[in-house]
């Protein structure tokens, strides 16, 4: 059951992403979506957290998975409650 449902909502989110590509609307998405991260300074506020992390734990001793790791976290945080 939980397999069944994983399996659907994986066809339904292709389904809607190729409606999108078709219409063109994906990359306009894409395009708001990038232009409400630069207003709200989110690419600003993961690069100054990047330089804490390397300041905290030091250039050689940190890993791009340690980085990834670091990062992914915040920047997932929903944007409007970072402004």
């Amino acid at each position: 059951m939980v397999v069944s449902k994983m399996n659907k909502d994986a066809e339904m989110r292709a389904m809607v992403n190729q409606k999108l590509i078709e219409a063109g609307e994906r990359e306009r998405l894409k395009e708001l979506l990038r232009a409400e991260l630069t207003e709200c300074s989110w690419k600003d506020q993961l690069k100054a957290h990047s330089k804490e992390v390397i300041k905290e734990k030091g250039l050689g001793y940190i890993t791009i998975d340690d980085m990834v790791a670091e990062l992914t976290p915040k920047g997932r945080e929903p944007w409007y409650l970072t402004v």
